[in-house]
């Protein structure tokens, strides 16, 4: 009888694991599709990603080539989610630590469930009680589709996970290619391409806070060619994290690509408790058969209605003191910026570094940080005072913050020592003179809020905040996480996380500029909470030409901050200007040293910028000649009905002598009549361009194009194109 009744029991088993074997998932979008199988091994595999099938395909002949490990040894590969220790030799997507030091799981396939436009895939390792659930959510308009990974146990003593992937994907093409974004101070997303062969390549970054430093969280593969702009298959992907990130492209030898995604793992084994979920960042991927261009309409179209706060809303034009004045200035000079701001004809004047600190005044970047009360010494009736002045004028007010941050020179550092990350054995390495408070401490979260809680509460018509991050965390200790250290680096972000979500529900119309020393802080989870960024330090148009192109591959215009300088001063204001009026206007620059011709062209410019906004930006972009190609830059926005178009053409540093080519626009509608004509000029100055207020069509336009470049040096057009 028992052995019947044993019998039965596997019988039913294996009636139960029948069911669960060759099941197609299938997550589409209007142009891509990816499907995964659960094979006979009970596990869950790609079988395809591409461009979506007809609905007639049988999805169920998908199958991607096997992969040999040893030689005795073959399996289906393309595992989704592979662990360490198993029979896939090449990089995991997870790996973990089981309470009696097992190093291993098999994650096999429990169920699945479709609703609405997310799809949630359950795993478990059948000897632990281990859960993955892998989820994907797509936005089908958009073509975009993000990925993430919830892990959990409930086993009896401490785990923990070394590896925790937010994506793992597979690709196969004769040639990959591999577009990168490196950065440094005042150079940042600087666009590198290379081929990948067998072997890995990673990028990544292990700064903590500062984190995108030297490596952008953004990248785009082409498949079988070079990426371009508007032709080929090309993957496009970034991370939802505002920390440490880790891309990896490995070529296996079938000549396979795996791309991981995740959060970076180094120095941060993660000791995950009992019935805790270790949720990853948010992966985001597009898969565009039409080049890189069409990609980044994807992205950008994507973040304005889903990810960017206030993505649909307008942004203020604004007048910034930091270059005018640095830390030298009181009410006076202050309130007078304020009529400058007022004739300029910007929305919002934005007060800089160096308003707080008493005990220790912020006359420079030593002392202050962490004591936000305005310096009387400057300030004497504090910042109530300039809000009214400010609003009395005609203008909004804005203000800089580096909640995060402390200086050794401060009250908070005397009062609070255990709330800064530091080694408690060794000398102290300092970064700008600054340390980084330990946001992983709910309390060091609640200081941080109170930042801005405080001066909301004191400044009900605040408008506008800019938040500074200047130092990454270079002494990696904190004496709250006293049972593990290794999840420092990621319950810092998840704090500042709850920070941002605080002010979020709050002071849901505050709007506010994420900053890094410059564009150290580009992620889209980061903009969630954010309005905007500051690209770069680097306000040189040279430069910013170049920074602003890597950036528009995914962000949107309306977020990418823009300031007119006085860096490079062999460019014009014009030029400068111009180069700025592509995405989020601001002015950095005094106007007692502006010629009155540069004035009035700035007034000018202002109006027409605010004319024109709903084409600026608009996610429809054409990036039509690269600076990296040559000596000019072309860019186009297109609204979307086709009716209404801006042209931006820059000359660089061309040789006379170089012949000019006309330039073919993209995305009108080739049937209508357009007339072209050319604004931003300086006053009193008139269009030379032979196209100046002429129509075409838009078949003429697309193919034989206009003549908007030149053989001079930093000559810049502005050129509008409206449906007749």
């Amino acid at each position: 009888m028992k052995r019947l009744i044993i019998l039965a029991m596997l019988l039913t088993a294996m009636g139960t694991y029948a069911e669960k074997i060759n099941i197609n998932i299938n997550i589409a979008t209007q142009n891509t599709q990816l499907t995964l199988q659960v094979k006979d091994d009970g596990r869950l595999y790609q079988t395809y990603l591409g461009a979506r099938l007809s609905d007639h395909t049988p999805l169920a002949t998908l199958d991607m080539p096997r992969m040999a490990g040893a030689s005795s040894i073959v399996t289906h590969g393309n595992e989704v989610y592979p662990v360490m220790g198993t029979e896939d030799f090449y990089e995991p997507a997870f790996e973990i630590r089981h309470a009696d030091g097992n190093p291993t799981s098999v994650l096999k396939y429990v169920s699945h469930t479709q609703k609405g436009n997310e799809t949630i895939i359950t795993l478990r390792d059948e000897l632990y009680p281990v859960t993955v659930a892998l989820h994907y959510e797509v936005f089908p308009d958009e073509d975009i589709i993000k990925q993430w990974s919830e892990i959990s146990h409930q086993e009896k003593g401490k785990v923990y996970i070394s590896r925790y992937a937010s994506s793992m994907l597979y690709f196969e093409a004769d040639r990959y290619f591999l577009t990168e974004f490196t950065s440094e101070w005042i150079r940042e997303m600087q666009m590198k391409t290379q081929e990948l062969f067998f072997g890995k390549k990673i990028v990544d970054t292990r700064l903590g806070t500062r984190a995108a430093l030297f490596a952008q969280p953004f990248f785009e593969v082409g498949l079988g060619r070079p990426v371009a702009e508007e032709e080929g298959t090309v993957l496009m992907g970034t991370i939802g994290w505002t920390g440490n990130f880790r891309f990896t492209f490995e070529v296996d030898h079938q000549r396979q690509l795996r791309v991981i995604s995740g959060i970076n793992p180094d120095a941060s084994t993660y000791l995950l408790k009992k019935n805790e979920v270790f949720r990853t960042p948010d992966f985001y991927f597009t898969l565009s058969q039409n080049g890189a261009g069409e990609g980044s309409r994807r992205f950008q179209r994507w973040a304005i209605k889903h990810q960017l706060n206030k993505g649909e809303d307008d942004r203020m034009t604004l007048l910034n003191n930091w270059e005018n004045t640095y830390f030298d200035f009181d009410e006076k000079k202050l309130t007078s910026l304020f009529e400058e701001a007022k004739d300029l004809g910007v929305d919002l004047f934005l007060l800089d570094d160096g308003w707080f600190g008493n005990k220790y005044p912020r006359k420079d970047d030593h002392a202050g940080l962490g004591d936000w009360q305005a310096t009387t010494a400057k300030l004497p009736n504090g910042i109530p005072y300039l809000v009214k002045k400010a609003n009395e004028t005609g203008i909004a007010f804005g203000i800089w913050i580096e909640p995060e941050m402390v200086n050794p020179k401060s009250e908070l550092a005397e009062k609070h020592p255990d709330w800064i990350l530091k080694l408690p054995n060794r000398d102290t390495y300092y970064f700008r003179n600054q340390l980084v408070l330990d946001l992983a401490n709910p309390r060091v979260q609640d200081f941080v809020y109170s930042v801005v809680d405080n001066l909301m509460k004191e400044n009900p018509q605040l408008k506008f905040m800019k938040w500074d991050c200047n130092s990454p965390i270079t002494n990696i200790y904190s004496t709250y996480e006293k049972e593990h250290q290794g999840n420092l680096y990621i319950d810092y972000v998840r704090g500042l996380y709850n920070v941002l979500q605080r002010v979020h529900a709050n002071y849901p119309d505050l709007y506010m500029m994420m900053c890094s020393g410059g564009g150290a802080r580009s992620d889209f989870e980061g903009l969630k909470y954010f309005t905007e960024f500051w690209c770069s330090d680097n306000t040189d148009p040279v430069s910013r030409l170049y920074i602003q192109w890597g950036y528009s591959q995914f962000i949107p215009s309306k977020a990418m901050c823009s300031h007119v300088t006085n860096w490079n001063r062999q460019a014009s204001v014009k030029f400068r200007l111009d180069v700025d009026f592509t995405c989020k206007l601001g002015f950095d620059i005094g106007l007692a040293d502006m010629s009155e011709q540069d004035k009035q062209y700035c007034r000018e410019a202002i109006q027409e910028y605010n004319r024109l906004k709903p084409i600026i930006y608009s996610p429809n972009l054409y990036r039509l000649m690269s600076p990296y190609d040559g000596e000019h830059c072309v860019l186009q926005r297109v609204n979307d009905d086709r009716s209404h178009a801006l042209l931006f053409a820059y000359d660089i540093h061309p040789r006379v002598t170089d012949y000019q080519l006309p330039v073919c626009l993209r995305g009108l509608d080739a049937e209508a009549q357009y007339r072209v004509r050319e604004i931003c000029l300086m006053p009193g100055q008139q269009s030379w361009l032979d196209c100046h207020d002429k129509v075409y069509t838009g078949d003429y336009l697309m193919k034989v194009g206009l003549r908007v470049t030149s053989g001079n040096a930093l000559v810049s057009h502005i050129i509008e194109i409206i449906k007749e």
